[in-house]
């Protein structure tokens, strides 16, 4: 067997492996990135991601850093206000909307709103600049031992690595996590999500609005404008039978029935794209760490696409991971700093995907009286300025002290 040696291995080239690979490469160390999937660049090619990513402020100096942001601020849509709506009176109509803007707490939007077929294709464009990087797609990682001094991981090529740190970034069925004996603990929802884009007459300006009445949020995210119409990301989350029923529907009908479910806050919504369907649970890996592995994004956490925290968590095991690099290069994959990984991570993703839990719960639920006790709980935290401003700060996942 051929043995190569590297500073890191990555198993998973998805977006949170490729900016990963980016951002460690960009820092000077020698990096393979492996997927057994080669990845879609393209929007209209079988099997592209078509669900779309919004990048909140903590996460934009981890894609400068990897010599990302360049690559992605052309595309990029700000998100300037993120819009609550409560629809869950006896129609779809919204009965109560509250706007948090991010003018209140910072000069820049929220974040900024990208497809994730696109993310890819820049990405893959950056790691073919760095010299250190290899991106081996349809290379998939078949076997792992680790050791006190390195990880020694079997491709799929037949091709052995000895890495000093290996960084699980292979999704939620992670086999690298399952390697390293490490166990998750997931909740099902009975939940899946629709992601397609829409277009609509009226202008988006710049506001995420999230509208919820039962099954689970309706959330529409700007995106450039698209064949000169306004052009928004969907993700719709029903109940499993209901989202693969609406998945099903011509399209006209399919029209309809999202324009109703919309409140027709944008007017028509017409299907712009092709519709995909995913899973939704909730899911986190019992440490984030282990002998010189790394537990980063959905082999680590995996929540509902509610407040767009899924990736910018996983943005945020990236910069810990490379603060902690940067800081001792020699140390890196040490018990030491592995340890103090999971330290610094794991009690703060805990407590979002129990946040997120509560409000997907809430969000689901169909009930009157539940509904109502909804909209009056949206009303008191928007209604007092320190707490309204304290939660957009909490939900750009702005970091505290670390231990």
């Amino acid at each position: 067997m051929t043995r190569e040696s590297t500073d890191i291995l990555i198993s998973g080239g998805g977006v949170a492996g490729l900016t990963a690979a980016a951002a460690f490469g960009s820092a000077g160390f020698s990096v393979i990135c492996v997927d057994p999937a080669p990845p879609v660049t393209c929007e209209k090619e079988e099997g592209a991601d078509l669900r779309t990513t919004a990048f909140l402020q903590p996460s934009k100096p981890v894609l400068e850093a990897a010599g990302l942001w360049a690559r992605l601020a052309p595309y990029a849509t700000d998100l300037q206000v993120m819009r609550i709506v409560d629809a869950g009176g006896k129609t779809p109509a919204p009965r109560l909307t509250k706007d948090f803007d991010a003018s209140d707490i910072s000069d820049d939007p929220f974040g900024w709103n990208l497809p994730n077929w696109l993310l890819r294709r820049e990405m893959v464009a950056r790691l073919d600049e760095l010299p250190n990087v290899t991106f081996r797609p349809g290379v998939a990682t078949s076997g792992v031992i680790t050791r006190e001094r390195e990880a020694l991981v079997t491709l799929s090529d037949g091709t052995g690595v000895a890495a000093r740190l290996l960084i699980a970034a292979d999704g939620r069925n992670s086999p690298v996590r399952e390697a390293l004996g490490i166990k998750a603990r997931t909740i099902r929802y009975g939940q899946k999500a629709l992601a397609f884009a829409v277009t609509h007459e009226v202008a988006h300006q710049n506001v995420s609005t999230e509208i919820h009445r039962s099954g689970g949020p309706f959330t529409l995210v700007p995106l450039p404008d698209r064949d000169g119409k306004p052009c928004s990301a969907i993700v719709w989350m029903e109940t499993g039978p209901r989202a693969l029923h609406l998945a099903a529907l011509p399209e006209a009908q399919f029209n309809a029935e999202m324009t109703a479910r919309s409140g027709a806050l944008l007017g028509p919504l017409m299907l712009a794209s092709r519709r995909s369907v995913w899973p939704i649970i909730s899911q986190i890996a019992e440490r984030f760490s282990g002998e010189r592995t790394a537990l980063i994004a959905e082999a680590a956490h995996v929540v509902p696409p509610i407040g767009a925290q899924g990736l910018n968590m996983s943005l945020a095991d990236i910069h810990v991971l490379l603060d902690l690099a940067r800081a001792d290069p020699e140390g890196l994959g040490s018990r030491r700093m592995l340890e103090t990984y999971h330290r610094r991570r794991w009690p703060e993703v805990q407590a979002r995907v129990a946040g997120i839990d509560m409000l997907n719960r809430a969000s689901m639920r169909g009930e009157r009286i539940l509904r109502d006790l909804r909209a009056a709980a949206i009303t008191v935290l928007y209604s007092v300025g320190p707490v309204r401003k304290t939660l957009m700060r909490a939900g750009l996942g702005a970091r505290g002290s670390r231990p």
